[in-house]
């Protein structure tokens, strides 16, 4: 069963969607708080407020939920939207975007929980982690990639390894702040540290990438 919301139309619609992203929410926080190995499909339900049948029906089992949970997670803070390049808009003002949600997204407390989560289990259960990689990191890097290659199409940039230049963008967005907050050696930089290191990070990257 796909993880898009019902398309069903009438009044049951607005219902069902309610209730999915209800289910969401639940299974982000108990999968959070009591790993994935203990979160059991009854355990979201109640935590929902919704019947197991309910959840089923959204979605097909644990897996298939992880996934989604993690994919809506980075739906949040980096919409599909963000990879698009609207005519007028200078590409630099696009790179930002991405590159200021991303940097939120990262640095929230559920990513980092999320991100511990996954080293922790991974080792255990590769499938967890490839789960996790597909549904987040995969899917903004296949986005970045596709904006980068239509750049490099248009002239604005000269890119043409797009998906090194993808994943060179995100690992310079995540700098060595991200890394002493996943190890607990630092707090979460200031709004304003956050966005010059973000401008510094897109000016960066317009530079090497200027024809």
């Amino acid at each position: 069963m796909s993880n898009n919301p019902s398309s069903t139309s009438g009044p049951g619609r607005p219902k069902d969607l309610a209730k999915r992203q209800a289910i969401l929410d639940a299974a982000k926080r108990l999968f959070l708080s009591m790993g994935y190995a203990n979160t059991s499909m009854d355990a979201v339900a109640t935590e929902a407020g919704v019947s197991k049948l309910t959840v089923y029906s959204h979605f097909n089992d644990k897996e298939t939920l992880f996934s989604a949970a993690v994919m809506a997670k980075c739906e949040e803070q980096v919409p599909s939207l963000f990879y698009e390049w609207p005519d007028g808009v200078p590409i630099e003002q696009v790179l930002l975007n991405i590159a200021r949600g991303f940097n939120q997204l990262i640095n929230s407390d559920e990513s980092l929980n999320l991100h511990r989560l996954i080293m922790a289990l991974g080792s255990q259960d590769p499938k967890l982690s490839t789960i996790f990689y597909e549904a987040g990191p995969l899917r903004m890097l296949s986005g970045m990639e596709r904006l980068l290659t239509k750049v490099n199409q248009n002239g604005a940039l000269s890119i043409d390894k797009p998906r090194n230049a993808a994943e060179h963008f995100f690992c310079l967005i995540k700098g060595a702040a991200n890394f002493r907050l996943l190890t607990g050696c630092g707090a979460a930089p200031e709004p304003e540290a956050a966005e010059a290191h973000v401008q510094e990070v897109v000016g960066l990257f317009m530079r090497a990438y200027r024809p």
